[in-house]
């Protein structure tokens, strides 16, 4: 009995052991939700084409194929970028104290910088981790250095057949001008360009641009003899050593560049580059996935095996064909035209289909809007012509509140008349009278009569009924001559009134008789403001200054100011803050000033007192005449 017992117990215990030593399968790992850790390495940065593209579409592409959720983690190989590359160790000593305790499950290095340095400290870094060299040439590819846990992903290039491709769809090119970078990668492809171009000798003439820096080659490149077509093979390092990310230096030698711009690379079609065969992204992409989930799965890397991927079928943009005249006739009969702008029909073929019956229905509602349009402006008319009427109004009630100060200003030269008057009837009792003394008298008397009919025409103009007028006026004469209504009101009340004008003609559109309505409201609101009240300061300031295209008409007193919780109604219909005010004086200024495309608005000065702006549109700028 106790050796059974024995027995059950020691295959409890190795059972158990084995559960724990024994990895579980992926299968297991997907039902635990457990992630499979992908290192991806780039050769010059992630956002360097055309790497990039490739990196995200690999990325988006395991993501969404991959049974187990995944942990991404992106490094970028910066050392690629530089002639002299210096010491590596560093980032070596990196990589390896990052993943002394959690090795990746696989690597995937994009392009060939990258993959040259898995090769070169595989042993240092990741000696056993399955990896996957993608995205890179195939004469690039190290294979003497391969272990069995690689496997490549590799595309093959020809220079001839791309400078071919460009010659059949431009027949007539003399020379091809070659943009190409001076990283150790970019001087590698110089020299195979230049080693493959020379089967092409006698029949184009090529330029190269290695030892330029970018905005070089931007400058020559504006100024292309005709016949010249320019080839971007790769830029990520120009000659003065600054780093080219992404596709933005391609669309700046688009931006300026005289002739047209082909690439084998997929990345830069559709930025600027007319086309032809290139690689595929989506094919290298499609392998590389395929290939590093089998990985995972547990199939070795060395026994998968992937032909070098060559050009896919040329594809040309459109936009560039039309843009430098390409036919379509001189393609390649397997080439695929994108970018192509549909026709109106095609484009637009069920909006074409309601535009017949949109017609249809804007012939009716035309003869309906015309009826509308036709009642909107009687309805704008009667406004207006109720505005004048309430306008007039209110100017009545000011005259009214004016009073005393227009017959202070008649009873001046009215005075005086008499005065002249009597005068000279004393003089031509005597017996020589002094006919000089007696021109004098005359003179003043014509004054003093020009001085109070002055008066009386601008009351008149003010209490007239007129329609409502717009017209360019000068702006500082209108407000002086408001201002001088108040003046002898002003001086009653033992109120400073201070007006300060632009020193150069400010022209605006306006109802001059208006306008000094509303000058004139605001300027008797500040004067009862202040006579309200025990003021030590009792002043009333009103200037005109331009704001921008705007000229401002501000109004300032020392008075109490305006309650806070006054200051949003301050401008609506039947709203006073005077005891036997009806409410209608501020907002019939508001109509009036809204009608000529201006602003009023009204504040409490930080100094105390109210302060009330107003903004009309400047129709035009005066030449300076200073006043005297």
């Amino acid at each position: 009995m106790a050796t059974r017992l024995g027995v059950s117990l020691t295959v409890l215990v190795s059972l158990t052991v084995l559960f724990w030593l024994v990895p579980p399968s992926p299968a297991d790992c997907a039902e635990r939700g457990e992630p499979k850790r992908v290192l991806m390495l780039y050769s010059f940065g992630r956002d360097f084409g055309p790497w990039d593209e490739y990196a995200r579409t690999i990325k988006a592409e395991l993501e969404r194929q991959s049974p187990w959720p995944l942990d991404i983690q992106e490094h970028t190989l910066l050392s690629a970028r530089f002639n002299n590359p210096g010491p590596e160790a560093p980032f070596v000593a990196y990589l390896s104290s990052l993943y002394s305790d959690h090795l990746p499950d696989i690597v995937l290095s994009i392009g060939a910088p990258a993959a040259n340095f898995i090769q070169k400290y595989r042993a240092q870094l990741l000696p056993s981790v399955p990896t996957v060299l993608t995205a890179v040439e195939e004469r690039l590819v190290n294979r003497a250095n391969l272990t069995d846990y690689d496997t490549v992903v590799s595309v093959d290039s020809s220079f001839p057949a791309f400078f071919r491709s460009i010659l059949q769809v431009l027949p007539e090119t003399q020379t091809i001008a070659v943009v190409i970078g001076a990283s150790p990668l970019e001087k590698f492809w110089l020299a195979e360009a230049k080693r493959e171009a020379e089967s092409l000798e006698g029949r184009v003439a090529f330029v190269w641009y290695p030892d330029l820096s970018f905005e070089e080659v931007l400058r020559q490149a504006a100024t292309l003899p005709p016949h010249t077509a320019l080839f971007w093979a790769l830029l990520s390092v120009d000659a003065a050593g600054v780093s080219h990310e992404g596709g933005l230096a391609l669309r700046r030698l688009h931006a300026v560049a005289n002739a047209p711009i082909f690439s084998f690379q997929e990345a830069f079609f559709g930025q600027g580059t007319v086309g032809g065969p290139m690689h595929s992204i989506a094919g290298t992409s499609e392998a590389t996935v395929r290939a590093a989930i089998s990985i995972v799965r547990g199939e070795k890397p060395a026994s998968i095996k992937i032909d070098p991927i060559k050009f896919s079928p040329p594809k040309y943009d459109w936009r560039e064909m039309r843009r430098w005249g390409i036919r379509e006739d001189d393609l390649p009969p397997d080439s695929q035209v994108l970018f192509q702008e549909p026709g109106i029909w095609e484009q637009y073929r069920w909006q074409l289909a309601l535009i017949a019956a949109v017609i249809l229905v804007q012939t009716g509602l035309i003869g309906g809007l015309l009826y509308e349009r036709g009642r909107r402006r009687l309805a704008e008319a009667e406004s207006r012509r109720r505005l004048a009427e309430l306008a007039h109004v209110n100017r009545y009630s000011a005259a009214g509140e004016l009073t005393a100060s227009i017959a202070h200003e008649l009873n001046q030269p009215l005075g005086s008349i008499l005065t002249n008057t009597e005068s000279a009837e004393l003089i031509l009792k005597a017996a020589s009278p002094d006919l000089d003394e007696l021109r004098a008298i005359l003179g003043d008397i014509r004054r003093d009569d020009q001085r109070a009919s002055e008066v009386i025409r601008r009351l008149r103009s003010m209490l007239k009924k007129a329609p409502f007028e717009v017209r360019n006026i000068e702006l500082n004469e209108a407000v002086r001559e408001a201002v001088s209504f108040v003046t002898t009101m002003s001086e009653g009340l033992g109120i400073a009134l201070e007006c300060r004008v632009e020193s150069s003609d400010v022209q605006v559109s306006a109802d001059r008789v208006q306008l000094q309505q509303v000058i004139l409201n605001l300027l008797i609101n500040a004067m009862e403001a202040i006579s309200g009240v025990h003021a030590r300061k009792r002043e009333v300031n009103i200037a005109v200054r331009r704001s921008g295209s705007y000229a401002e008409i501000r109004v300032r007193d020392t008075g109490p100011g305006l309650p806070d919780q006054d200051l949003e109604n301050i401008f609506a219909p039947f709203f006073s803050t005077k005891p036997q005010g009806i409410g209608m004086g501020l907002a019939i200024a508001r109509t009036i000033i809204e009608s000529h495309r201006g602003t009023i608005s009204a504040e409490n000065q930080v100094t105390g007192g109210a302060l009330f702006t107003i903004r009309l549109p400047i129709v035009r700028e005066s030449r300076h005449h200073p006043r005297p």
